[in-house]
């Protein structure tokens, strides 16, 4: 199995020390499974040289934004150049590593095997504060109740779409949004996109610092970081607003006019028997409304 263009696309913001070895893992990975991989950063005016450290690698593109501003917003100007780059498949993952190369390789021929519109990586073993788990339960109740199911890891920032249906989403979701990938979830559900959950292994995020600076210094570790709490309120808010209550305009996405999956440059049959065994039990299969992963999964990379 094997797609003409593969494209892979990262938000990232001050991950220098360790964005350079997660891409070299990801193109060793998905090499044998398509004739050209491209990778577009999407760097939210990093202040450690992240750009820098990518400059003159021949498939790496790095797109610096015009002002930092967060991680909902970035990661859909990264999905938007990587679809401007017409690939046949393409990736999402954050800038941080926080997944293998080798996984992010089986959600690639996932895609592939399974024709899905989507898979998702949902995340097992994570090792994040006991306050980032509590807000992915939470989220993951309210959506659940809301639109009847529960999504295994609704926010999860590893992602393999097919461009069409891709671009469904980027269009309906607005530019500027905080928590673009909840509403692609529960846009995924509602709209009937056929999608496919696989276990992935969460690792500590490559670099110094295990928790990054997004939120700034935390005073006391065992607390919520203000800036953490704060943006919270305003996804849960921006989230109802847009997906959630009664009439919201995500609420209305339809799947219309969505044309077959293209076919990888060869998948033979024996390929895709093989990914169905190699999927086993832990994932959905089928459409939104599949099997879930087991209930160990968190629901959210905020």
């Amino acid at each position: 199995m094997q797609y003409a263009h593969l494209a892979v696309v990262m938000p990232a913001y001050n991950e220098a020390e360790g964005i350079g070895g997660f891409i070299d893992e990801i193109r060793t990975a998905v090499a044998p499974l398509a004739e050209r991989v491209s990778f577009v950063i999407a760097d939210d005016r990093s202040t450690d040289g992240t750009a820098a450290a990518l400059a003159g690698i021949p498939d790496v593109d790095v797109q610096t934004q015009p002002a930092n501003r967060g991680h909902g917003p970035t990661a859909l100007a990264a999905y938007r150049a990587g679809l401007a780059l017409s690939p046949d498949a393409l990736v999402h993952v954050d800038g941080d590593g926080q997944f293998l190369g080798s996984e992010i390789a089986s959600a690639v021929r996932a895609l592939g095997h399974t024709g899905a519109d989507v898979v998702h990586g949902v995340r097992h073993s994570r090792t994040d504060a006991w306050y980032r788990r509590l807000l992915t339960a939470g989220v993951r109740l309210l959506t659940a109740a809301v639109v009847g199911r529960g999504v295994p890891d609704v926010n999860t920032p590893l992602r393999v779409y097919r461009p069409e249906a891709l671009q469904i989403l980027v269009n309906a979701v607005p530019s500027d949004a905080l928590v673009p990938h909840v509403h692609f979830s529960l846009g995924e559900v509602r709209a009937g996109f056929t999608v496919r959950y696989l276990r992935v292994r969460s690792i500590p995020r490559r670099g110094s610092s295990a928790t990054g600076t997004m939120w700034g210094k935390v005073a006391r570790p065992s607390l919520p970081p203000k800036k953490l709490v704060l943006f919270a309120l305003s996804a849960l808010r921006e989230a109802w607003m847009w997906s959630l209550r009664p009439g919201a305009p995500l609420r209305a996405l339809k799947l219309e006019g969505l044309p077959e999956p293209r076919a990888p440059r060869t998948a033979a049959a024996d390929e895709g028997s093989a990914a169905r065994d190699e999927a086993g039990p832990d994932e959905g299969s089928g459409s939104a409304g599949a099997d879930e992963a087991g209930p160990d999964e968190g629901a959210g990379s905020a």
